[in-house]
């Protein structure tokens, strides 16, 4: 069996890449707050099992990667694949007038989260399964932007984060490869919520208007077949590498 694990498949590129995954054979699980009634009905050569978890909550992630390799027949997995794709933008807000709430919930999806499905596969399946993990990363970690305080550091701490992962499986002489993926600017509700922001709280937001007015935000479509062409080639895949979508589609 092909094993791919994907956070955020509720809509939007996690949703796209399952329905990819699952047209080659792979069994998807899903993790995400609400079920996805349209990858239940996706007729495909795999198949799609949903499980319900909001990942801001850390202590019911680690109980639900728990119970759920706990069920699992190791011996018929010749496979696995993660792709950390959940993620939060707001709070979209300049420092000081961000609530603790907001902060602790986005730091728990943005990075806690993948740090737990990483560290929690690793440790389970050791050497009996390779793996490949993909982390969804942004642009937002290599430049500051006013506004966004939160995302950025948090996709540049998973960019960090990633990046030692890789060394120490290298030096372990594992097999198990973890990448990074920069989509760029997607048509998602994420970007709708940056739309909505005020010019207070995020500066650069009529830039990101004028993009959806000139149809610049790609499809994810489009973005989900470039980063499962790059997870399935097997001999170009390279441990700790960046991948950007700028690299295989151009504007």
């Amino acid at each position: 069996m092909k094993l791919a694990l994907i956070t955020g498949t509720s809509k939007g590129l996690g949703e796209a890449t399952a329905k990819l995954l699952m047209d080659l054979g792979y069994t998807v699980v899903g993790f995400a707050r609400s079920d996805n009634k349209d990858l239940n009905k996706y007729h495909a050569k795999g198949s799609y099992h949903h499980i319900s978890l909001d990942l801001s909550e850390v202590d019911k992630t680690e109980k639900t990667l728990k119970a759920f390799t706990s069920n699992l027949n190791y011996d018929l997995i010749s496979e696995c694949v993660i792709i950390n794709n959940a993620a939060l933008v707001q709070p979209i807000e300049q420092v000081g007038k961000q609530s603790t709430t907001s902060l602790k919930k986005h730091v728990h999806v943005n990075l806690l989260a993948p740090m737990l499905f990483t560290n929690h596969f690793l440790n389970v399946w050791g050497d009996n399964i390779d793996l490949k993990i993909a982390n969804i990363t942004s642009g937002a970690a290599n430049r500051s932007v006013y506004g966004w305080s939160a995302y950025g550091s948090t996709k540049a701490a998973l960019d960090r984060y990633s990046d030692t992962v890789a060394i120490e499986q290298e030096e372990l002489e594992n097999k198990h490869k973890i990448i990074l993926f920069d989509p760029s600017i997607m048509d998602t509700g994420m970007q709708g919520e940056i739309r909505s922001a005020d010019t207070s709280q995020f500066k650069e937001v009529e830039n990101f208007k004028q993009l959806k007015i000139e149809n610049r935000l790609r499809n994810t479509n489009i973005v989900a077949e470039v980063l499962v062409k790059i997870l399935q080639n097997e001999n170009e895949l390279k441990n700790g590498e960046y991948y950007s979508i700028h690299d295989y589609v151009k504007e």
